[in-house]
């Protein structure tokens, strides 16, 4: 019994597992390229945003890097990342830089990423959505992390399908709920008190009144449509992606593509991180 209680303590998490696979793919972006990596981790129906959701491994065979005498590196690290209960979906968030060549002596360019994560048939991990913004400030030292070890959680499986119709459903009333009460009001309403708020040009804003104030200051009405999204089979995370438009004196000022990350803790879906990228 001794013995058994060891392995269990000794043995990697999923959120471990996802985390340190994520580090694997930074770790071959620097090494080798950062379409080779892309290409190894992505799953065969992941997406990419390029600019609208796109089948990122056709986007990529059908887009080649052209040649040239310069070794670009984006360089990456996860900084947080939360996995569902059954361990099959999860997502990683953390600070980039760009180079446009390895020899530079400082980054061209900063950001935050937002990557989604789904177990395979397999057992690998392969990411399955990455959307990021661009800020203009690093976004910290890419320094390993690892995560705390998490003990295995009770649940009981859902229908993937039924689970999903409600999260798009529960999307789709967050936009009603915009459009009626305005986007402040439905953000609050829908947001978890530690929500993560990623827009261009800013660093993150995490939790609910950093996010609403943020929230606040924005011009213009938003509206969006979800055009898809997935559920752990354990039903307490989701995700949904699509466009949006922010229209001011009935003009378009912004089009793009978003990320939002919910999570169900019992008493209903919650955004947990909302990522936005113009066009």
């Amino acid at each position: 019994m001794k013995a058994l209680a060891l392995l269990a303590l000794l043995a990697i998490s999923p959120l471990q597992e996802m985390v340190q696979t994520e580090q694997s793919f930074s770790k071959m972006a620097a090494d080798q390229n950062t379409r080779d990596a892309f290409m190894a981790f992505i799953a065969d129906d992941g997406l990419l945003f390029r600019p609208t959701a796109v089948n990122g491994k056709q986007w990529m065979r059908e887009h080649p890097v052209p040649p040239s005498g310069k070794h670009p590196l984006l360089a990456w690290q996860p900084a947080f990342a939360d996995v569902a209960a059954a361990g099959d979906l999860g997502f990683t968030t953390g600070p980039w830089e760009f180079k446009a060549d390895v020899k530079d002596e400082k980054p061209a360019g900063y950001g935050h990423f937002v990557t989604l994560w789904k177990k395979q048939a397999d057992g690998s991990w392969k990411f399955v959505v990455d959307l990021g913004i661009s800020h203009p400030a690093s976004g910290g030292p890419l320094k390993l992390w690892q995560p705390s070890p998490q003990q295995p959680k009770k649940f009981k499986p859902v229908d993937v399908a039924v689970a999903l119709k409600a999260l798009l459903d529960r999307d789709a009333a967050y936009l009603q709920q915009n459009q009626k009460e305005g986007l402040l009001k439905a953000f609050v309403a829908n947001a978890s008190p530690d929500v993560r708020l990623y827009r261009g040009g800013n660093l993150p804003f995490i939790g609910r009144t950093p996010s609403a104030n943020a929230l606040g200051l924005a011009k213009g009405q938003v509206k969006w449509t979800a055009t898809g999204g997935d559920v752990s089979h354990s039903g307490d995370l989701g995700y949904t992606y699509g466009t949006y438009e922010i229209t001011d004196a009935a003009k378009v000022t912004e089009q793009g593509s978003y990320v939002r990350i919910w999570k169900n803790g019992g008493g209903g879906w919650q955004i947990v991180l909302d990522v936005a990228n113009p066009h």
